[in-house]
């Protein structure tokens, strides 16, 4: 009876040597969902349509400024919970929108929450390219 397969180990400890870290994981920026989001819309985005739709408080009278604040360029709190948020705008926080699953995770999420439906592309793209408009 065989225990381990030293094939399989060893190809497994290869990846781990050779690929860097991370590789497994479904890595992207905030430019590269900029760039996803105008690709699916057909149109470039509006850093200003982005910022009103920001802004816009739709009929629960929340809008993404109520939990990110505005402009979203540090920390803030869930607008009903409380719960801490890190800072949205990707200048003022490397880690935002590099995770492709957390990216499209939330913005399902919060879309739904604050507009009661799933966001476009080119709602997306706008938000997208407001938040990368944000400089220290």
């Amino acid at each position: 009876m065989v225990l381990f397969r030293p094939v399989g180990m060893a190809a497994a400890l290869l990846a781990t040597l050779v690929l860097p870290p991370g590789a497994f994981a479904q890595g992207t920026s905030a430019s590269a969902q900029l760039q996803r989001w105008q690709a699916a819309a057909g149109a470039p985005a509006d850093a200003a349509r982005g910022q009103k739709l920001f802004n816009t408080k739709a009929g629960n009278e929340l809008s993404c400024a109520s939990c990110h604040g505005q402009p979203p360029t540090k920390a803030a709190r869930h607008a009903s919970t409380g719960k801490p948020i890190d800072t949205l705008a990707p200048a003022f926080n490397a880690e935002r929108f590099t995770d492709q699953a957390k990216v499209d995770k939330w913005f399902k999420r919060n879309c739904k929450d604050v507009f009661s439906r799933e966001c476009s592309a080119a709602e997306k793209a706008d938000l997208m390219a407001y938040l990368l408009s944000l400089k220290p």
